[in-house]
């Protein structure tokens, strides 16, 4: 089996320019920006990526998870923190693990705005998917799902093995 072809045959590399389209969608669109506006959320993408993280695990977390998730040095969110600290949309807390480690939660307006963001790109989604079958969401979703999870194991192995 070649660099390009599936172990059924399928030529990936026909597939490749969707998955460059559908980055670039996701990239360059203004798809984040559009959906600030629209929710009138004044925040810069790391700040919003770091209230998405929160909002996404539902429990207050260490910088160093924040960092993680975002793929991120700590500092770098240590930084936006503090701007977010500043409007409220986060807030800090002693972790019971680790007396030395601090803990961060959304604010009441932090969630507020992360409930308006999702609820605004679920909305524009499910538009875009208005014209499917529920079995097409539905394979689709599975299918979207499961190969990011693999494509994640997968080019974390990778990157473990290049260390």
């Amino acid at each position: 089996m070649g660099d390009t072809d599936a172990a059924d045959g399928t030529d990936l590399r026909a597939v490749l320019p969707r998955l460059l389209q559908l980055g670039t969608l996701m990239n360059r669109s203004g798809l984040v920006e559009r959906a600030m506006k629209r929710i009138g959320a004044d925040l810069d993408r790391p700040g919003l990526s770091i209230i998405l993280s929160l909002h996404m695990t539902g429990k207050p977390m260490r910088v160093g998870e924040i960092a993680d998730r975002m793929q991120v040095a700590g500092p770098h969110v240590t930084r936006h923190l503090h701007v977010l600290e500043r409007r409220r949309l986060v807030s800090g807390l002693p972790d019971p693990d680790d007396r030395r480690a601090r803990l961060v939660t959304l604010t009441p307006d932090g969630t507020e705005i992360a409930d308006r963001y999702v609820t605004t790109l679920l909305g524009w989604f499910g538009d875009a998917l208005g014209g499917w079958s529920p079995s097409d969401r539905r394979t689709f979703y599975d299918l979207l799902l499961r190969f990011t999870d693999d494509l994640a194991a997968f080019l974390s192995a990778i990157g473990e093995e290049d260390e």
